[in-house]
């Protein structure tokens, strides 16, 4: 027997793209129990565009509170056994409630589970998914429970600071479960990388179920927070400085987390460098271990303390330096280290 499922949305100020979400949630093959929309203080057209819904939808309109609040606020009013979650700025195919949900019949003591997803830019679906970009034997310890899903029966904290492939708008959870382990890390709300802090709590409890076929489309556009790189990986190392700070349970993976941590702010202060952004990488400086401002990070750190005219044609002479290096070495990189999805 398939478990009913309530959808929550939060919105806020997306009128020109919260319709498409919900025509999408209302078209799903399996369809759901209730769709929550959670309005979070919309000061533009966002209630005229979900009033033309009816009672397809139920609407919830607050204070402006925060994201997390808003889905928390939605998780509270829903009735159904499993609550699947979508940002309304994003999409769902047809069949995503339906695989989601069968993921449950297949293993009923799932906690929460993540569908696959692409990026869609200006209408197009890319062809290739977030899954594709797992670093090698990331899915090693993956059960498989069915057509193309598995399931953790570890916790995947490890996994989860070495490359983050889920997102919010592709969960979902059993709902007596999630509210046990506390819904949303409303802590972090407002945070840059909030959505890492409730994710990491996911990952230490098993069993975490996972679709590998892309459901769910997340939509590229001007207004998404997570499409500047170093203010993502400043706000991961935020929350993971924070998680490590009231989370007894993850002191297994501090050593981990911290490394996680300096590796973060290290590419941020690189990326700051590059764009010149001499306040940023003083300020980045200031959040490193000493030991971690070796070698050229040392010079960078010695010209971003100088006057304008020394600090500009110094900075350009490195990075320079730095260009032809990569050219000589045919333009390879490490990989990144970077856990959030480029949205």
């Amino acid at each position: 027997m398939t478990l009913p499922v309530s959808v929550v949305v939060p919105t806020y100020n997306r009128a020109a793209l919260v319709g498409e979400t919900l025509e999408r949630i209302l078209a799903q093959s399996l369809p759901a129990l209730e769709v929550i929309v959670v309005d979070d203080g919309s000061t533009d057209d966002t209630p005229a565009v979900l009033a033309r819904f009816g009672d397809r939808i139920r609407v919830e309109r607050i204070a402006n509170s925060g994201e997390l609040a808003a889905r928390n606020r939605g998780i509270g009013l829903a009735r159904g056994s499993l609550i699947a979650f979508c940002d309304s700025d994003d999409l769902w195919e047809r069949d995503h409630l339906a695989r989601m949900a069968a993921l449950w019949q297949a293993e009923p003591r799932l906690n929460a589970a993540y569908a696959n997803f692409r990026i869609v830019e200006n209408g197009v679906w890319r062809a290739a998914t977030k899954f594709d970009d797992a670093p090698e034997g990331y899915w090693r310890d993956l059960r498989a429970i069915g057509d193309k899903a598995g399931v953790f029966d570890r916790p995947v904290v490890d996994l989860f600071l070495r490359f983050m492939p889920f997102f919010p708008s592709a969960l979902v959870v059993h709902a007596e479960r999630f509210r046990a382990l506390g819904a949303w890390d409303s802590a972090v709300n407002g945070w840059m990388s909030q959505d890492l802090a409730t994710a990491l709590r996911l990952a230490e409890h098993p069993p975490l179920g996972v679709l590998l076929t892309p459901t769910v489309g997340i939509r590229k556009h001007p207004g998404n927070f997570s499409a500047d790189v170093q203010k993502v990986n400043l706000g991961d190392a935020r929350i993971l400085d924070y998680v490590l700070a009231t989370r007894p349970s993850l002191a297994p993976y501090a050593e981990a987390i911290r490394a996680s941590i300096v590796r973060r702010r290290l590419e941020a202060l690189e990326l700051a460098f590059a764009r010149r952004d001499w306040a940023g990488v003083r300020e980045i400086l200031g959040l490193l271990p000493a030991e971690a401002v070796r070698g050229k990070r040392r010079w960078k750190a010695r010209i971003a303390s100088l006057p304008p005219a020394l600090r500009e044609p110094l900075a350009h002479v490195l990075l320079a330096l730095g260009t032809a290096k990569s050219s000589l070495l045919g333009g390879q990189r490490a990989p990144s280290a970077r856990p959030r999805p480029a949205s």
